[in-house]
């Protein structure tokens, strides 16, 4: 468990020329392409959200309960706290959030590749939005060399996060469903300005 995250996104129109990148400066494969089922829980008057505050169960290869505050954007970096522990069974963690009072409100997908090298990681995600490298480290200098590293414009990094940027696409498109999934957006193209965003690699 960690209390503390910092980390910047940034969108990649060729993710597996950075993959190959991250091969060749030595980078271990700490997790294989996996597939992330996400759920966000809140309260029916979502006051998590309105206070700034996030809970999520992930199920990857395994399950994992995070909660998320204080966000604050330092040097084009989000900082915020994070706490996460695994748990032993994804649907009795629902069902325990669930008779709390809290409802899952979006589930959102993604395949996700994990890098590491020393005390940064380095993730590779393809989401039903388009593909995004994620970078977490300490500290921004420890960040701003892997992204350098990797060939990323610096500028075109994103401090938001990866809901934030589906409310941005549906706002722009109208789109009416509620979850980031893939069969959402499987009869879909998405283009970098419907999110707001810019190519770190082009």
């Amino acid at each position: 468990m960690q209390d503390q995250e910092r980390e910047i996104k940034f969108y990649i129109q060729d993710l597996e020329a950075v993959d190959q990148r991250l091969h060749i400066c030595g980078a271990d494969l700490a997790r294989e392409r996996t597939l992330e089922i996400n759920l966000r829980f809140d309260t029916a008057d979502r006051s998590l959200y309105k206070s700034g505050r996030l809970l999520r169960l992930r199920q990857d290869d395994r399950a994992r309960v995070t909660y998320k505050a204080d966000a604050r954007v330092e040097g084009g970096v989000i900082a915020r706290t994070e706490l996460e522990f695994t748990v032993d069974d994804f649907a009795t963690a629902r069902k325990l959030f669930e008779a709390l009072g809290y409802q899952v409100i979006v589930m959102y997908e993604k395949y996700r590749r994990v890098y590491r090298m020393g005390d940064v990681e380095v993730t590779l995600d393809e989401m039903p939005l388009g593909n995004f490298v994620e970078i977490e480290a300490p500290s921004n200098t420890l960040i701003e060399a892997a992204a350098e590293m990797l060939g990323l414009d610096w500028s075109k990094g994103i401090a938001t996060n990866y809901l934030g940027l589906f409310e941005i696409a549906r706002s722009r498109r109208g789109f009416t469903f509620n979850d980031l999934s893939f069969e959402n957006f499987a009869d879909l193209t998405l283009l970098p300005g419907d999110m707001g965003v810019q190519p770190a690699d082009g």
